[in-house]
């Protein structure tokens, strides 16, 4: 027992109490508080979540550990240490380019961005808005984001068995139709030197081994593809590289795959990782 004074109305007065009431209140308190900071915490943390659901929009399409959602030649894919990975082996050489196709579905206006590491000798790209081959075992035809690793043509747009050369790393490119769109074999036969006729480049983003200097040789780099519309944007490592507004009414495509390639030629190995997709 102990004895408590206060004061109350200018008049002191002594009370007598003991410990356990005092402790069952100072317990109460410490646990209403411990309570608020609980509560205070939680809803710190749902709001964290919450912010990190709606972060930047974009998604990841590859989960680092299997190729679920995805479909290719398990000769020449495989995730390893958390890759998406390329390979090709002077036992397994290519005769027709091959690649792994995301299987989600067939976007429009979209942002893509992935990270890209490649082998010197290695010849590779990323397709989107393509179509499956029926004649060639996991083939696509249409638009590619060009990679290479001598970074002869990493950045430039390039459209796989179509039109080839839309624009060349540096280039700022409107592109039309052929002249006589209807005839028989008019589309290769308006492709010379690898590269579409019809096209006017219009601008220049910089000097193709200037721009070549941005990129990492056998190192990670990122693509970020900004594709709109009619308007088709390569950056690498942040830096627009190509520029295409596509006015080709007969030969775009305003929707189709997302695949990754290897290609014929030399023993080579290519690896993908974070792997992301944003819906326009």
């Amino acid at each position: 027992m102990f004895i408590i004074t206060i004061k109350i109305n200018g008049k002191i007065m002594n009370i007598r109490a003991t410990w356990r009431p005092l402790f069952l209140l100072l317990a109460c308190s410490v646990l209403s508080l411990q309570s608020c900071k609980e509560k205070k915490e939680t809803a710190n943390t749902d709001e964290d979540m919450q912010m990190d659901d709606q972060g930047d929009g974009f998604v990841s399409i590859f989960d680092g550990k299997t190729l679920d959602n995805w479909k290719g030649d398990s000769t020449y894919w495989k995730v390893e240490n958390g890759n998406l990975v390329g390979e090709v082996t002077p036992t397994t050489l290519l005769k027709k380019n091959t690649f792994v196709i995301w299987q989600g579905g067939s976007p429009e206006n979209f942002e893509l961005k992935a990270e890209f590491r490649i082998t010197e000798s290695g010849n590779s790209g990323i397709n989107y808005r393509s179509e499956l081959l029926d004649s060639v075992p996991f083939a696509l035809r249409g638009y590619q984001a060009d990679i290479d690793g001598q970074n002869r043509y990493t950045g430039q747009n390039y459209e796989e068995r179509k039109r080839t050369t839309l624009a060349y790393r540096g280039e700022k490119a409107i592109i039309t139709s052929q002249s006589n769109p209807n005839e028989e074999g008019s589309l290769g036969a308006n492709v010379k030197n690898n590269a579409w006729q019809n096209r006017e480049v219009v601008a220049s983003l910089g000097n193709s081994d200037s721009l070549k200097t941005k990129i990492k040789a056998e190192d990670w780099n990122e693509c970020h593809l900004i594709i709109n519309g009619n308007r088709l944007q390569h950056y690498i490592n942040g830096i627009l590289m190509s520029d295409v507004t596509d006015n080709d009414t007969v030969n775009r495509e305003s929707s189709g795959l997302i695949g990754v390639q290897v290609h014929v030629g030399p023993p080579m190995r290519v690896e993908y990782r974070n792997i992301r997709l944003k819906k326009r």
